[in-house]
């Protein structure tokens, strides 16, 4: 009897130290057309690479359908770097392993000709809005088996992502229904650059030109393309936020009507339709404060919203988060089965 009680003691051990096997997702490369995006001034492509995970069992079940996360790649990346930076698709095999429910994990390319589209709606860089809230979503409801309904479905991004994850929110709660904000950039009003910094940025003619810029410089252009867009201003079609290097007030006036914390005053009907809002940002990260302040902002509405402020600088942390808070997160509070009328 000893024996076998040593026994089964080495059995559970085992079983403790060595948890289910994580089971393969299926990763999927493809193409989307966008029809917001065609004919932008900036010549950005509307055929955009999109990077879909399918849970391990989406193969065995032909008439299972999955809720749908889409999740929103931050500044000067594209979805295969955002797949690294977040460590996809080991870290939903591993969510899974550890009990998260599948879903369908969709990374779509926002980079554009200066590394980022702001996710916003511009004649100069595309309706990057439309191409993710509309386009993209029709193009995966009817490609695979999703649940197409805006309970099942939510919106997840990292920096320049969460700003996209936060803009769109705001505007679409028709489509989603729960949104997870990664340490989102760009909150508040932005201002221009120094006159010197300026004066170099208005010397740029050339988008080879353009990628020789630092990463603050070429942002600036980025930013300018979404959100001071002048079909009349070639060659970028921009309005900068300086000329001779002296800021120029209307343009910095666009900037700021882009602002969240600015803009969710005018969405509160809105962002009261989510099941589930979170936000997080590290604790050596700059842009906590700001993240700070829209939760606090969405708590004076009485919106209910949960903040985590967590060990980390703005990247460290993001694969850890992404496994254990995000998809955790998005499997509590999406409809794995039709939504009740």
């Amino acid at each position: 009897m000893r024996r076998l009680l040593s026994s089964l003691c080495v059995v559970l051990a085992v079983v403790i130290a060595h948890p289910v096997a994580a089971q393969s997702v299926r990763t999927e490369q493809i193409t989307v057309h966008s029809q917001a995006l065609e004919g932008n001034l900036e010549g950005n492509s509307p055929d955009r690479s999109v990077t879909v995970y399918l849970p391990p069992d989406y193969d065995k079940d032909s008439q299972k359908r999955y809720p749908v996360i889409y999740a929103l790649h931050g500044y000067s990346i594209n979805n295969e770097i955002w797949s690294k930076e977040i460590k996809t698709p080991q870290t939903i095999e591993d969510a899974y392993a550890a009990g998260v429910k599948g879903m369908i994990i969709v990374l779509p390319s926002s980079q554009t000709l200066h590394n980022g589209s702001m996710y916003s709606s511009s004649a100069t860089t595309g309706d990057w809005e439309t191409f993710i809230s509309k386009d993209l979503v029709a193009y995966i409801d009817s490609h695979y088996r999703t649940l197409p309904q805006r309970e099942s479905r939510g919106l997840a991004g990292h920096s320049m992502g969460g700003y996209g994850t936060i803009r769109i929110g705001m505007k679409h709660p028709e489509v989603f229904s729960a949104l997870y904000v990664m340490s989102p950039c760009c909150l508040s009003a932005r201002g221009a650059p120094s006159p010197e910094e300026g004066v170099a940025l208005e010397a740029v003619k050339t988008p080879e030109e353009a990628k020789s810029l630092g990463f603050f410089a070429r942002a600036t252009l980025a930013v300018s393309s979404a959100w001071s867009p002048n079909p009349n201003n070639p060659p970028f079609y921009m309005d900068l936020p300086t000329k001779g290097g002296v800021a120029q007030p209307d343009v910095i006036a666009r900037w700021a009507a882009n602002a969240p914390l600015s803009m969710v005053h005018q969405y509160i009907p809105n962002m009261r339709r989510y099941t589930a809002i979170a936000l997080d940002v590290g604790d050596r990260d700059g842009l906590k404060t700001d993240t700070k302040a829209l939760s606090d902002t969405l708590t004076a509405y009485h919106i209910v919203n949960s903040f985590a402020l967590y060990d980390g600088d703005h990247v460290s942390g993001v694969a850890d988060r992404f496994q254990n808070h995000v998809l955790p997160f998005f499997a509590a509070h999406l409809a794995f089965g039709p939504a009740k009328p």
